[in-house]
């Protein structure tokens, strides 16, 4: 949002903008993300409902870093495609994709501009940088790819974006498919999903406390539970379990992430499967 508004300050309607609906989005992100766009932003966006093509593509993959690069290949086809239509509508095509990229997505993906280096041990392929394939026709602009999410809201209340827009936890591109565990075109994953992320979302909101929290989302595992239910959970305190996480993910190899499961009723009281 921050790039477009940029961009769109510096060359006007030369800036055509392009909103994929991927399938993959949050409880009525779409609608409530034109809205804004409209409504508050003034851009001119154009929504492209591509849900059908990236899930196919989706469809029996599990591991997170491939569902990332097809994420990440299939937002530039559409982006080629969407560059053709205007060829059709301006008599000219369109030369160049903006994108939002920030220092975070390069650092995660690939070694440090300017390092020299050609390898580094990748963190994870974000789909707007590990993600693109190689021979993309679009010439890549990214005005933000050397800042930090913290210095890009700093530029967003300069260019004057709504500060409700501003404070947005940040979302991943590949959106739910990277918090869906396995597949996610299996069964109703995606829906449930939806559902429980917007209850909590709205309950933090409720309470006063999502403009303190970075980043907070529901993810879906593949867990089914056994057991008679009315049990409740045990209440360790924060210190205990701060202390215990932390030793247990600098004393385990292949362990970084500790969880604890708060509902009274399985799976929090008896064993998982």
């Amino acid at each position: 949002t921050v790039a477009a508004t940029l961009v769109h300050k510096a060359i006007g309607d030369r800036l055509h903008c392009v909103f994929v609906d991927n399938g993959l989005l949050r409880y009525k992100e779409r609608e409530r993300v034109m809205e804004t766009f409209e409504r508050d932003l003034h851009l001119p966006v154009t929504c492209v409902d591509a849900a059908e093509q990236f899930l196919s593509k989706l469809k029996g993959v599990v591991d997170p870093e491939m569902k990332r690069k097809i994420i990440g290949k299939e937002f530039i086809c559409i982006f080629d495609a969407f560059a053709q239509d205007m060829e059709h509508k301006l008599g000219r095509r369109p030369a160049y994709l903006v994108q939002g990229t920030l220092y975070p997505d390069v650092i995660e993906s690939c070694p440090p501009p300017g390092s020299g280096r050609t390898h580094s041990h990748t963190i994870k392929s974000h789909h707007n940088v590990g993600g693109l394939p190689k021979d993309m026709k679009l010439k890549l602009i990214e005005p933000l790819k050397l800042l930090f999410k913290d210095e890009v809201r700093e530029l967003g209340r300069i260019l004057d974006v709504p500060g409700a827009f501003l404070k947005r936890h940040p979302f991943p591109g590949p959106g739910l498919a990277v918090r869906v565990l396995g597949d996610v075109t299996q069964g109703n994953a995606l829906d449930i999903l939806r559902q429980v992320d917007e209850i909590f979302i709205q309950s933090i909101k409720d309470a006063g406390i999502y403009d303190s929290i970075w980043q907070a989302f529901a993810v879906f595992l593949p867990v089914r539970s056994v057991g008679v239910q009315g049990a409740d959970w045990y209440n360790f305190e924060h210190k205990f379990l701060d202390d215990v996480a932390r030793k247990i993910c600098n004393s385990v190899r292949g362990v970084n992430r500790v969880v604890q499961d708060i509902t009274s009723k399985p799976p929090s009281t008896i064993e998982w499967e």
